[in-house]
């Protein structure tokens, strides 16, 4: 459905062959006081897509295009999607790919289960000739995913302010 608004969908196939799901269960110990406990550092995921279903305690923020942090309400009824790097690149910007970290509040332990799409070693990120034109200008240079990963682990990927675009952004 993403790929056909788009109008990408004969990539669907190619995208299907090239990703590895990864299903995990996160918990988070609530501070056991007033204060406010950093639960997982602001970043951007590198993968494709995320899916989180959340139990029914705060804890996911997500940071607006002016720098705000918004607390996403868990509901026992929804999931929540977020864009990673490597399709925010596919994708030549056309998705945006959030800023997000758990803080935690009060006694409860969070959990949260996550399906992480990530693309196969040796699959080469690059944006269609499809999303690349005069208003779209072609963001970043192609790369492999798990070279990426590398740099995003090294002590100047970390100081980035995006691993990404430090990485291979034109």
């Amino acid at each position: 459905m993403v790929l056909e608004s788009l109008g990408v969908e004969k990539y669907l196939e190619e995208h299907i062959a090239s990703t590895n799901y990864l299903l995990r269960v996160m918990k988070y110990k609530g501070p056991e006081s007033s204060e406010n406990k950093l639960g997982l550092n602001a970043h951007t995921d590198k993968n494709i897509v995320t899916i989180l279903y959340q139990n029914q305690v705060d804890g996911l923020e997500v940071q607006t295009k002016d720098g705000e942090w918004i607390n996403v309400k868990p509901s026992p009824d929804s999931f929540t999607v977020m864009i990673g790097d490597s399709f925010y690149a596919w994708a030549n910007g056309r998705f945006h790919s959030p800023y997000h970290r758990v803080m935690m509040t009060g006694f409860e332990t969070r959990y949260s289960l996550g399906l992480f799409s990530i693309p196969k070693a040796g699959y080469i990120i690059k944006a269609p000739e499809e999303l690349v034109d005069e208003d779209h200008p072609l963001l970043f240079k192609a790369f492999d995913h798990v070279e990426f990963l590398g740099f995003y682990y090294t002590e100047a990927g970390q100081k980035a302010k995006s691993a990404l675009q430090t990485y291979c952004g034109v």
